[in-house]
């Protein structure tokens, strides 16, 4: 192993409720491929982690912020503010969700910074399936939570003399696969069994893709009777809506929208980046839930349309509503990559035509990003 290089591992700095970070099984398993690893100071406190678990071993130090960004390598799990990329130097690399596609700006800025980068989301295998994901936790998580809110909002919902609940899933890609099964589970495999072995009639889960959205009195239907609709789409313009705002007054009162697929609002540039259901919240790890009378529906852009309103439940990191899981997660498959970044002599070395994890390193970095 070539470990002449130093990793630095960067708090999180997003809301409150984000307290994620890599476990320390996983920093000790980087103390073994880095020559040191820098944690920023206070790393894993949110989590609950104390300081002494992480510096078990002598080449693991705790510094300040701009320390940690002075390493040659900088894994942080979320891209970071503004004021900590500006402390990156040129040649060093960043390792994070860069979101490539969906973010030029992100590529602009790191190219003239002169700063290479490793996007965790487009790290691929040779048949394009993603090797760092959680999409299971963002199905199940996110309908976890809007069972949640139904079993609130709708009396009886544990009866057995009450209808089957009517759902309907937009998108059967990879996260729409797992949405499936969670959402016929409640979110939750105790409830589910609980519920069948009392007789409680479960749910009827219609999948609907982009061969149906586009056949609107088809659509206007299968809303009108829908308890449940959740939004695991993956659209390739997030400028087109998929629900126009004026459909969700169709939805009974009591229905709830589920947002997995938690695609930001962007009107930074044109066309305007919107959700593919119009006019519903962005949430994150502070709230994920949002009553129809929430202030938040109020403090969207003037552009978008919130006059029919329903319960909402949407946050922008689903995996963190449960953060160790996700972290041990995230760790056992970043591990391996790293291991093989360092070995074969770091970024520059990196053959797109090599090995396995190679090639799927390659697919993430911005030195070969094509669009």
């Amino acid at each position: 192993m070539n470990k002449d290089f130093t990793l630095g591992l960067g708090i999180i700095h997003a809301e409150e409720g984000e307290v994620r970070a890599f476990l320390p099984d996983f920093v000790q398993k980087m103390t073994r491929i880095f020559k040191s690893v820098v944690l920023e100071e206070g790393y894993g406190e949110k989590l609950g982690v104390k300081d002494s678990y992480y510096t078990k071993s002598y080449n693991i130090i705790s510094g300040t912020a701009e320390e940690v960004y002075a390493q040659d390598y900088i894994l942080v799990l979320r891209y970071p503010p503004q004021r900590y990329l500006e402390m990156i130097q040129p040649g060093s690399c960043l390792i994070s969700m860069c979101h490539f596609p969906t973010r030029p700006e992100r590529r602009t800025f790191l190219k003239e910074r002169g700063i290479e980068a490793i996007s965790l989301d487009t790290i691929l295998d040779d048949n394009g399936q993603r090797l760092v994901e959680n999409l299971r936790s963002v199905a199940w998580n996110g309908c976890e939570v809007a069972f949640q809110v139904l079993h609130q909002i709708i009396p009886g919902l544990d009866s057995t003399n009450r209808n089957p609940l009517q759902i309907t899933l937009l998108g059967s890609g990879g996260v729409g696969t797992h949405a499936v099964q969670a959402a016929i589970r409640y979110g939750d495999p105790e409830i589910w069994s609980a519920y069948a072995n009392k007789s409680i009639p479960g749910n009827i889960l219609r999948v609907v893709d982009y061969d149906l959205t586009a056949h609107k009195e088809h659509l206007k239907k299968l809303l009108s009777t829908t308890n449940l609709l959740i939004d695991a789409t993956q659209r390739s313009n997030p400028s087109q809506i998929i629900i126009p705002n004026k459909y969700i007054a169709l939805m009974p009162e009591n229905a709830v929208i589920l947002d997995l697929s938690v695609d930001p609002y962007d009107f930074q540039r044109k066309p305007y980046e919107v959700k593919g259901i119009e006019g519903i919240p962005q949430g994150n790890l502070d709230q994920y839930i949002f009553a129809p009378d929430d202030p938040a529906w109020d403090h969207l852009p003037s552009a978008i349309n919130t006059e029919y309103r329903r319960w909402v439940v949407s946050c922008y990191s689903w995996p963190g509503i449960h953060p160790r899981a996700c972290m041990l997660r995230y760790g056992n498959q970043i591990s391996p990559l790293l291991r093989r970044l360092v070995s074969v002599g770091g970024i520059d070395k990196v053959n797109p035509g090599g090995g396995f994890h190679e090639r799927a390193l390659s697919r993430g970095m911005l030195k070969y990003w094509r669009e």
